[in-house]
């Protein structure tokens, strides 16, 4: 089998796709269910049919191609990402994963290679958080992690439902048929820049992931009492946005305490009421992500912000909330798929190097329902989420050819 990937091919398609955006190149913004988006993945249908691949579209918008090969009643190989993109974000991110799966597939039907598993690349809808407050939706539904009823009750920041947005950009079906069986697939792999700096810092072109770090996202509501920044003296104060100071420095501290690179904490969000420089803030809401790959440490981090948050509670007469937005086990990726990743980097003499993924993905949640891997390329600088986001098309091209590989080797 003679696999020929076309790298000018994939690289003129990313940057074809990235045009389709509401930011200014070199930014990309396509937010879930968007005219953008909408119009990407129409874009996106069009090359899938091109290339002679079956389409269909659940009900969440979660788009599958496939190649069919010689055994449909054979479990299929599965592949692929998403396209969505934050705001002011770069044209690599998911993106990579989408179109590498696309030309892997391609290479596999140019090499006269006939799959017996039928081969599907993935679109999985809304991987960002951006619109509905809440990650990887069309992966989460796959799975069974998130429930019908559970999205019906989300609503964007205008206060449009999920349900009445879905529908309006025709997307149709009981939510109740999104969902796959265990065992739907027989693997899945992801293809992805890295995200963060290692591989590059390394100069290794490959990185085959072993585990993903899980997300647990909370809301804090700190709620002290306003006056005016005059009138108020010091000693009287019950100043909201003082305790959350106080939480954010103990959210760094109680993840520096842990002694482990696989936990992190970030407050991402910081709203003050009323806002106003003559004013006390008498409300502040913050937002906490706090990732591991181990669920009982993260556990242990979560304890002791809760327990500082008590603290500082008691100490400044601030009622505090907690209020659990997600929370997910970490996964371990399957054996069967990475080492048939590392056979394929092996075949074609492509260094690699085993990682942990601490970015969260679709593979997170499709790992609960069939044997899951992540194949990483570098991303310059680390960056990414950001316009300057990055990554080569040689090694773009070299991803690809080893998600061919690998599809072929367990498509076989």
């Amino acid at each position: 089998m003679n696999l020929a990937i076309d790298q000018n091919r994939i690289q003129s398609e990313i940057e074809e796709l990235a045009l389709i955006s509401d930011a200014e190149a070199p930014a990309v913004t396509r937010i879930v269910f968007t005219p953008r988006d909408l119009e990407a993945r129409a874009w996106l249908r069009a090359k899938c049919l091109d290339a002679d691949l079956g389409v269909r579209q659940d009900a969440i918008g979660n788009m599958f191609a496939r190649w069919i090969g010689t055994d449909q009643r054979a479990a299929p190989v599965a592949t692929g990402s998403h396209v969505d993109a934050i705001p002011n974000a770069g044209k690599y991110d998911g993106v990579v994963g989408v179109l590498g799966g696309l030309e892997a597939i391609r290479a596999l039907q140019g090499s006269g290679f006939r799959p017996t598993r039928s081969i599907e690349l993935i679109l999985f809808t809304s991987e960002e958080p951006t619109r509905f407050g809440i990650g990887c939706l069309g992966s989460r539904m796959l799975s069974g992690t998130l429930t019908a009823e559970a999205v019906r009750r989300l609503t964007d920041a205008s206060g449009q439902t999920l349900e009445h947005v879905r529908q309006a950009a025709d997307m149709q079906g009981d939510l109740e048929s999104v969902r796959l069986d265990s065992g739907h697939y027989s693997a899945f792999i992801e293809l992805h820049i890295e995200q963060g700096p290692l591989l590059e810092s390394a100069r290794v072109p490959l990185g085959i992931v072993e585990s993903i770090a899980a997300p647990a996202s909370y809301e804090l509501i700190a709620e002290g009492a306003g006056g005016h920044a005059g009138g108020v003296l010091m000693p009287g104060r019950r100043d909201a946005l003082c305790a959350a100071a106080e939480i954010i420095l103990a959210v760094e501290e109680a993840a520096l305490a842990r002694g482990s690179s696989d936990t992190v904490a970030t407050v991402g969000i910081c709203d003050v009421f009323p806002g106003a420089v003559n004013s006390i803030p008498s409300r502040v809401r913050l937002t906490l992500d706090l990732r591991d790959t181990d669920l009982p440490r993260r556990e242990r981090v979560l304890q002791a912000i809760q327990s500082k948050t008590n603290q500082v509670s008691d100490k400044r007469g601030v009622s505090l909330q907690f209020h659990v937005v997600n929370s997910d086990a970490p996964a371990l990726c399957s054996s069967v798929v990475t080492e048939s990743l590392t056979r394929s980097c092996a075949k074609h003499n492509f260094s690699s190097q085993k990682m942990v993924s601490r970015a969260y993905h679709d593979s997170l949640f499709m790992s609960r329902i069939a044997p899951t891997g992540m194949l990483f390329i570098p991303c310059r600088n680390g960056y990414s989420h950001r316009p300057d986001e990055f990554a080569a098309a040689e090694d773009i091209a070299r991803g690809t050819l080893v998600l061919a590989e690998t599809l072929a080797e367990l498509s076989g």
